[in-house]
């Protein structure tokens, strides 16, 4: 055998071998590429590429906390319905009380977390099924919210609570266009994500851990690097940055550490793999469970203010549907439904594969009824996809 087609054999099985975490980032490319065509490039438009991180910005936000509760082996119904009574909250507190922007968000997220603690509670320390604790908080809060709102639609908001989810970077080199701050910020970015690569494949060859073999690795990075500078580009010829995209990604990026390097989020995935294990081997499950839902209580709470900030009011119907959207990205983005498996990353990609699904769709004119069962199919086919994976390695 010829040492180019070894390579492309050792290329293919460790491709088939992650198709899973591949496949996903495939899907994406091959979904944008099919919806650029269609919509005669409409969907990389600056404009719209701008829209499309504003528009998913809380979907996202939420899926990082979505993900860390069914990787625990959970589900919470509720982030809809929380999302929603929290921006009714806060449009009551600046609008009807008129009370400080830097007072409003500390005491919204407080009170997110505080009713991921409630239902967290009742899940760690009571055993009640978490499908049943969040579907009955799902109805809690959406009755709280008609009633706080009294049936009505409460805004404007002042302009600072409205940069939470509207504003941009502004350019610190003065030139406006392009977006000097921008273009400096993603090739920074490209930079960190290539050494941080080069550093886990080093420190995987110190260790003797089997990687991905050279040229794709370099093929990745450079279809990554160039797709992010691509997308940086024309960002830093609308606006450049949005506030909301730097927020996504300082969570991301934390929320990445906390569940792939640290012994917090190690017994996190242990849960969802073994709960029983777990408690045997001295991990305290029902505290790292409760801790989950608070954390996702608060990210629920962030993505209620993001969402009333960007339609600059709140209304008795916000976040309707929403934890539909969060619990599909989180489970296109790879997760198992038993628990114990899923990343980060995948959820970002799942949530944004929804996103340019939705993009894409409204712009060729597609219906909402017709949306509504396209995103179904593909949820349906992503679940099968994981459980015919996991049949096939058994």
């Amino acid at each position: 055998m010829s040492q180019t087609s070894a390579k492309a054999e050792g290329i293919g099985s460790y491709l088939v071998k992650h198709l899973r975490e591949y496949g996903l980032l495939f899907a994406l490319i091959a979904i944008m590429v099919f919806f650029q065509v269609v919509t005669d490039g409409t969907l990389l438009k600056p404009v719209n590429i701008t829209n499309l991180f504003l528009q998913n910005s809380y979907i996202i936000i939420m899926a990082l906390g979505m993900l860390m509760v069914i990787v625990a082996g959970h589900i919470d119904l509720s982030v809809g319905s929380v999302m929603g009574f929290v921006g009714a909250l806060a449009a009551v507190m600046l609008v009807n009380w008129d009370l400080p922007v830097a007072v409003v968000i500390p005491i919204s997220l407080v009170v997110g977390a505080a009713i991921g603690a409630a239902q967290g509670y009742f899940v760690a320390f009571w055993r009640i099924p978490s499908f049943i604790v969040t579907l009955a908080g799902m109805l809690v809060f959406r009755g709280l919210s008609l009633w706080l709102l009294a049936g009505q639609s409460v805004g404007p908001f002042p302009k600072s609570f409205q940069a939470l989810s509207n504003g941009f970077i502004p350019d610190l080199f003065g030139v406006d266009k392009p977006n000097v701050t921008a273009l400096v910020a993603g090739l920074i970015a490209v930079a960190v994500l290539i050494w941080m690569g080069v550093k886990t494949r080093a420190r995987n060859a110190h260790y003797g851990i089997e990687d991905e073999p050279f040229a794709f690795f370099v093929a990745r990075n450079a279809i990554i690097s160039a797709a992010l500078m691509f997308v940086i580009w024309k960002l830093a010829g609308f606006r450049g940055l949005p506030n909301v995209l730097i927020s996504m990604v300082v969570l991301t990026v934390v929320y990445a550490f906390i569940t792939e390097r640290t012994t917090l989020g190690r017994r996190v995935y242990a849960i969802g793999g073994n709960e029983k294990a777990a408690k045997l081997s001295g991990i305290n499950t029902e505290r790292l469970t409760f801790l989950t839902f608070v954390n996702m209580g608060f990210l629920a709470a962030l993505g209620g203010l993001v969402f009333a900030a960007r339609l600059n009011t709140a209304t008795p119907k916000a976040g309707f549907g929403v934890e539909l959207d969060v619990i599909a990205a989180v489970f296109i983005g790879g997760a198992s439904m038993s628990g114990g498996s899923g990343k980060i990353i995948g959820a970002v990609v799942g949530a944004f594969i929804m996103g340019v699904m939705n993009n894409g769709m409204s712009i060729m004119g597609i219906g909402i009824d017709y949306q509504q069962v396209i995103k179904g199919l593909v949820l349906l086919a992503a679940v099968f996809f994981d459980v015919y994976n996991k049949q096939k390695q058994g």
